[in-house]
């Protein structure tokens, strides 16, 4: 470990970290290009065999960025992505950056550094950077976007330039170092570990602005809100703010381990995938059936139909979801993961005033207000499992094959779980037990 990385770790004040020399080279979690046409032909795209861990080339910052000392990350479904090429190779994305020109040629490497999380330290900051300092515990919010392009004063995720960092972008968060702009910077609440504020912003902004936002489907009191994939990343952060906004969280999973899982949640209505006894694809016929069977239960637990549905899963569901929304309902998408070609029925959409509402990610605003709430308690980080970054490989592969629940984390540079707690009296008050809902035992 380098100097700097130890003078971190034990929690060295900052004028110490700022005279502290930042290394050439550092360790961090990634793809190389030479691999890109590693799965072709291939039904198995396991990601243990395309996400590396090694040094590379520590970059030079721009004026506006700061260098991140990165205790913990955690995975999100872009780096399996990342792992599997598809549905494009990342490199292509950062050909065309690099290609931008100026600070931009940087990211165009023969690796990709991944993550679009991180929590961790302050240790360097660049000429134009204002309003943070060598020493500030911080998040990254996973939105970079240029603050030059004038609907970025509006909503940066209009803005042309706002890519996704870690995945769009070079020198993301699961790595022992990143860069990130200023602009995205959040502070770190102090009541939570590293891991656990590590796995806030990417999901729970997302679904903050899909949610709550009034850039999504604004969720209110009594609102009846169908969430797909509801024990995972996305999905458990969904339930959390549907109850904070007063809504009924109507909870979909595959198993009744996770069932178990999001009742302890307090998720007012679970349907376990097995109770429907037919399958959820895009064949019309399976639609209308799966669809009558999830409204019969919606119906008989809440007494009628849904005013909302959470989409994330793409393909397999989006029927579903457009057949089963109540009339002038909203479908607000964020994803696909099972697929971006959609088929469903489009006279479910126009006869019956339904909408759908497209949404990435979340603003820098949308996440201030997101880890606001985090930093009173109404939303609890959803980690399940945390894995070193030497084992990124491992901890991709079980979001790959969906045999997680909630969040993966990772310790970046942490030695251990439990550390980076500066409010304990905060943390004290919510509870240890409201704090860790999804937890089991960490690897």
């Amino acid at each position: 470990m380098d100097a700097l990385s130890e003078a971190v770790v034990v929690g060295a004040p900052p004028d110490v970290l700022a005279n502290t020399p930042v290394p050439t080279d550092y360790t961090a979690a990634h793809t190389r290009v030479e691999d890109v046409g590693l799965f072709h032909g291939v039904e198995d795209k396991d990601v243990r065999k395309s996400l590396r861990v090694g040094r590379v080339p520590m970059p030079e910052l721009a004026p506006d960025e700061v260098l991140v000392a990165v205790l913990a990350s955690s995975v999100n479904y872009n780096t399996v992505w990342s792992g599997t090429f598809e549905p494009l190779p990342t490199f292509d994305f950062l050909r065309q950056l690099g290609a931008r020109g100026g600070w931009d040629r940087r990211h165009d490497q023969p690796f990709h550094v991944l993550g679009s999380d991180a929590a961790g330290v302050v240790v360097r900051v660049g000429t134009g950077v204002r309003r943070w300092s060598v020493g500030d515990h911080v998040l990254v919010s996973p939105i970079q976007v240029d603050d030059q392009e004038p609907v970025t004063q509006w909503d940066g995720m209009l803005g042309e330039g706002q890519k996704a960092w870690g995945y769009e972008t070079n020198f993301g968060g699961l790595a022992h170092y990143a860069v990130a702009r200023a602009s995205q910077l959040i502070p770190k609440p102090g009541h939570l570990t590293w891991e656990e504020a590590a796995s806030i912003p990417a999901c729970a902004g997302t679904a903050y602005r899909m949610l709550i936002s009034e850039r999504g489907a604004r969720t209110k009191i009594g609102d009846v809100v169908l969430i797909w994939g509801a024990s995972g990343g996305l999905g458990g952060y969904a339930v959390q703010l549907v109850k904070q906004a007063g809504g009924i969280p109507v909870g979909v999973v595959g198993s009744e381990e996770k069932a178990a899982v999001l009742r302890r949640l307090g998720c007012d209505v679970v349907i376990n995938r097995s109770e429907l006894g037919v399958e959820i694809d895009d064949d019309p016929a399976a639609v209308v059936e799966a669809g009558k069977r999830i409204g019969r239960i919606i119906r008989r637990e809440t007494g009628e139909d849904p005013h909302i549905v959470f989409e994330h899963v793409g393909r397999a569901t989006f029927g579903v979801s457009m057949f089963v929304v109540r009339r002038g309902g909203v479908v607000v998408t964020c994803g696909s993961s099972t697929g971006y070609q959609h088929r469903y029925d489009n006279r479910y959409l126009w006869m019956k005033l339904k909408r759908i509402v497209g949404s990435h990610a979340a603003n820098l605003q949308e996440q201030w207000e997101t880890i606001r709430l985090a930093k009173l308690g109404k939303i609890a980080p959803i980690l399940s499992q945390v894995y070193p970054l030497d084992e990124i490989g491992e901890a991709g592969r079980l979001v790959q094959l969906n045999e997680h629940i909630g969040k993966i984390g990772v310790l970046c540079l942490a030695p251990r779980t439990g550390l980076g707690i500066t409010d304990p009296a905060a943390r004290e008050r919510i509870g240890e037990t409201a704090l860790t809902p999804f937890a089991r035992e960490y690897v």
